[in-house]
């Protein structure tokens, strides 16, 4: 391995994002442009009623969340960038509508019935009537829980109507279930059921094809757009991964399945627009190279590391310029490895995208602010912006590595471990994150003191765990914390403030990387659950830390002001 001193790319790193720090100027904006761009209904039956039984209604929270302008250098993009950007952020709009839809239902019904702007607009940044972030408690009087299931199924299907549909479609990715007019079950495809919403959508990317002055770039606009007509999305997948050199790039589409918590099956829109860091990327990708390697050195049984992590991985880093639907859902993602489909992953690896603008107001805002409550005075010296973003660059380089396929029978892990497989997998990707920043280090490849890493990794629970349990990272932070607080890898003081114990945690490291990575090999559910349950839990002492937190008055997460007017582009 070649000597590289990762903490130099961070520097560069922070020169190139400095100006992105700004308060926002209007604290009651908007998040995004949700409720801008109408969205065709279905009829009142096919949402499904709400729950009937009511619960205990909690205030808005509005305050949890710090506002943030997303803003970038855009003078390095020709004239026809600039628009493609400005049509990329109005198709943009478009996944935002129908997110509302699959999160919730009727959008304009629910905001018409908050008579509370702050109200109104903390419905808005959750995409419904239920507070993401305090384990979807219901915060408009007359809703009680959220289904599970979102609206991706009628709210009152049971398990057993479930498993009886005789329809291959039900568990697709790409489908709704639904009530016919006699009361059964039907599958509706989401090129079907949102035909009219998406061939606006494939129109816009289409436009913005013609735009593009890459030619990778714009086949995968075209790609894009057919997917949305057609249902088939890998062959734009592959695409996505040939593209290279482009200083604009779109994640766009039905992609995560986190909206899902009853069975995990159903991909939920959403859309990031990027302005691409070309010279930071280039820096970046190397790291890339070293997943063979460090997938062959896992702490497993060589089956559970028997596949090979795909020979084009990337590693980039990006300015978000817009982010809507699933990604503007509450907690919002500083960091994305795509795509999901397995077969490409193990064909071309993924893409490990950095968005280092949110990743700066993160940490500003309230990584540092909690790591001065809860981090032994003595340690608080590691908490550094470096390591954070190493931390979070790993985590995404991590979900290339263990296991994708059973070991044993057929079937992906995925769809063994259902509703259990994306906190799993968050999960797996925080605890081999560490083990890969490890690993490099003490191999030579990254410089500086490892504590920085560990400490900042604790700090970064804190702040993850503030997710709650309807997040699939929020779940996992919890599991991790109790895992480790159980190995001795921290200790607690009598203030409240912890203390990483550095060599129990490096074994700590190993040996939960071997629970999860076994458990996904196996395809074992019933321990997935059970592993959820005794460990996904907030006990009295993290509690009585958390409290703490919120008293401090520290931001839970950050919306964002965000648009063409932001940029400077609303001419197009």
């Amino acid at each position: 391995m070649n000597k590289t001193i990762l903490s130099v790319f961070v520097c560069l790193f922070l020169a190139a994002c400095g100006g992105a720090q700004d308060e926002a100027a209007s604290p009651d904006a908007a998040t995004g442009a949700a409720g801008e761009v109408a969205v065709e209904q279905p009829a009142a039956s096919e949402d499904g009623p709400p729950p009937e039984e009511a619960v205990d209604v909690a205030e808005p929270r509005p305050g949890i969340y710090s506002e943030f302008t997303l803003e970038a250098n855009l003078s390095h993009l020709s004239d026809k960038q600039r628009e493609m950007v400005a049509v990329l952020i109005d198709a943009s709009r478009i996944m935002d509508d129908l997110f509302w839809h699959q999160a919730f239902g009727n959008r304009d019904a629910l905001l018409e019935e908050i008579d509370d702007e702050a109200a109104r607009e903390f419905a808005r940044i959750n995409y419904g009537p239920w507070d993401r972030l305090a384990g979807n408690r219901p915060f408009v009087p007359g809703y009680g829980p959220k289904p599970p299931g979102a609206n991706f199924y009628p709210a009152d299907m049971t398990d057993a109507e479930f498993e009886a549909l005789e329809d291959r479609r039900k568990d697709d990715l790409y489908s709704l279930v639904r009530r016919n007019d006699a009361g059964e079950l039907t599958v509706e495809p989401y090129n079907e059921f949102y035909a009219e919403r998406l061939a606006d959508a494939a129109e816009m990317l289409e436009r913005a094809a013609e735009l593009a002055e890459n030619e990778s770039f714009a086949r995968y606009l075209r790609l894009r757009a057919d997917a949305l007509r057609t249902n088939r999305y890998q062959p734009s997948d592959l695409a996505w991964m040939d593209v290279s050199d482009n200083k604009v790039d779109l994640i766009y589409g039905p992609i995560e399945t986190y909206e899902d918590q009853r069975y995990g099956y159903k991909a939920a829109f959403e859309a990031y627009v990027l302005i691409k860091d070309l010279e930071w990327s280039e820096r970046l990708a190397r790291f890339a190279e070293f997943l063979p390697e460090l997938q062959r050195n896992l702490p497993v049984p060589e089956a559970y590391k028997a596949e090979q992590p795909g020979s084009e991985a990337e590693l980039n880093a990006y300015d978000v310029v817009y982010y809507a639907g699933d990604s503007n859902a509450g907690s919002k993602t500083i960091a994305v490895n795509l795509p999901n489909d397995e077969e490409v992953q193990l064909a071309k690896g993924t893409r490990r995208s950095q968005l280092k603008n949110a990743m700066r107001a993160k940490y500003d805002r309230i990584l540092v602010p909690i790591a001065d409550v809860v981090i032994a005075e003595d340690q608080r010296e590691h908490i550094g912006f470096d390591a954070f973003f190493g931390n979070t660059m790993f985590h995404e380089v991590a979900h290339g590595l263990g296991i994708k396929n059973l070991v044993e029978g057929e079937g992906t892990v995925r769809a063994a471990l259902k509703e259990h497989a994306s906190p799993h997998e968050e999960g797996k990707a925080d605890v081999l994150g560490l083990y890969m920043v490890r690993e490099l280090h003490e191999a030579g490849e990254i410089e500086g003191d490892i504590m920085d890493y560990y400490v900042t990794f604790l700090a970064g629970i804190f702040r993850s765990v503030r997710f709650g349990a309807s997040s699939a990272h929020g779940r996992a932070n919890m599991m991790r914390f109790n895992y480790f607080e159980d190995f001795g890898a921290f200790e607690r003081d009598d203030n409240g403030h912890y203390r990483v114990v550095p060599e129990r945690f490096s074994e700590a490291i190993d040996a939960l990387s071997r629970e999860i990575l076994v458990m996904q090999g196996d395809g074992d559910y019933e321990k997935a659950g059970r592993m959820l349950e005794e460990l996904g839990v907030i006990g009295e002492a993290l509690q009585s830390d958390l409290d703490r937190i919120d008293a401090a008055g520290i931001p839970v997460d950050v919306k964002f002001r965000q648009g063409k007017e932001v940029l400077g582009i609303e001419e197009y």
